[in-house]
């Protein structure tokens, strides 16, 4: 391993612990002198070891000569247009490179993708299995594949086949990843078989839940429908206020349109422990929750259970991750779609504590509704 790789990852290292002390920052007064210990500690490491070895490598001449470099630039150029998807992650899934067909595939910017895990673009089931098998791969244990199942389209399943990698001025080890899409899943029993005739007994709670999405989707039409026409905010508002408590803890909208992204709804727990909270999320900037911005400018939903990029939306003004003050354990951030292909603006569900996660049943009735409340803020007066 090179002092490029060991400086990588000891950066990589150090960035992964202050964004777990920044969020360190929504604890008691009482149990923070640990963490400032801990602070303390950490920028004397940043000022007495990676400093002087950045510049130690910063100082050092570009290695390998023009015709290297070419060769280089030539296959990072073919990285990029190989037609299949294509990502090269460590052995935390922590992407390093990800081609165009690999963006196109998961909806995600490769710019926003790297450094990010890949584990995070999978639904919550498949983020382990993944996990486990990139470390099996990247400890020399052999190639292998598995199925997985994208956030952004999880009913398609995607076969995942690793290998390891050894890459030169990579962080090692690293661990090449094929997303092939289309993989079927097990045959269904046919049709006129024993197991084909067979009729399973309802299932209660689906069945419950899925007249509860119906009255929602229902008192979700009666709203928008009795809005005056013409006034968007009015149907944003009234929307929020639908899916405030019965369906979401809190519920974020924010509108863009011609004009930059702007906080227009923020409801949160009706007790008075978050009303603080509650007035900072309605201050918020929606251009520093990096969430927002990602859905607005790809339009596509993101379901997410046990998020795990903690500062996703944004802080508070202590630098404390708002996901982690609210405690939440599941989102859901969605597109108000136009017909062209833009946004009128972004909606964001969050569940905290102990409440049951969205299921992507809840997430496709969620879909359903803000296409509704994207037609209502685009209604004219007759």
């Amino acid at each position: 391993m090179t002092q490029t790789d060991e400086f990588g990852e000891d950066l990589t290292d150090f960035v992964r612990r202050v964004a777990e002390l920044r969020s360190a920052r929504a604890l008691p007064p009482g149990e923070q002198q640990g963490v400032l210990d801990a602070a303390l500690f950490e920028l004397q490491h940043a000022a007495e070891s990676l400093w002087p070895r950045y510049e130690r490598l910063a100082a050092r001449a570009p290695d390998g000569t023009s015709a290297d470099r070419q060769e280089r630039q030539l296959l990072k150029t073919l990285f990029q247009r190989l037609p299949l998807p294509v990502a090269l992650v460590d052995r935390d899934t922590v992407v390093r490179r990800m081609n165009f067909a690999a963006t196109g595939l998961t909806g995600v910017r490769a710019g926003y993708a790297t450094g990010r895990p890949l584990a995070g673009l999978l639904v919550s089931g498949d983020r382990g299995p993944l996990r486990t098998q990139v470390a099996a791969t990247a400890r020399g244990e052999g190639a292998r594949s598995l199925t997985v199942r994208l956030q952004q389209r999880p009913d398609e399943p995607v076969r995942a086949s690793l290998v390891a990698l050894p890459l030169p001025g990579e962080p090692q080890p690293t661990v090449l990843v094929v997303l092939q899409p289309g993989v079927s899943g097990p045959a269904a029993p046919a049709a006129g078989g024993a197991a084909g005739r067979r009729l399973l007994p309802p299932d209660l709670a689906e069945a419950t839940q899925r007249a509860g999405m119906m009255d929602l989707v229902d008192a979700m039409a009666c709203a928008l429908l009795t809005c005056p026409p013409g006034d968007a905010d009015a149907a944003l508002s009234a929307a929020a206020r639908v899916l405030h408590g019965r369906f979401a803890d809190w519920v974020v909208a924010d509108t863009a349109g011609a004009r930059p992204l702007r906080r227009a709804v923020a409801l949160g727990p009706a007790e008075e422990a978050y009303a603080p909270l509650v007035r900072t999320v309605a201050a918020q900037d929606p251009a520093g929750c990096p969430l927002v911005v990602e859905v607005a400018r790809g339009g596509s939903a993101s379901l997410q259970v046990r998020p795990e990029d903690i500062l996703a939306f944004g802080e508070d003004a202590s630098g404390a991750a708002v996901l982690v003050r609210a405690e939440v354990s599941s989102l859901l951030c969605l597109p108000l779609p136009l017909e062209d292909g833009g946004v009128l603006g972004v909606l964001t569900l969050f569940r905290t504590g102990a409440r049951r996660a969205f299921s992507m049943a809840e997430g496709q009735a969620a879909d359903v509704m803000s296409r509704h409340i994207a037609l209502a803020m685009r209604r004219r007066p007759a």
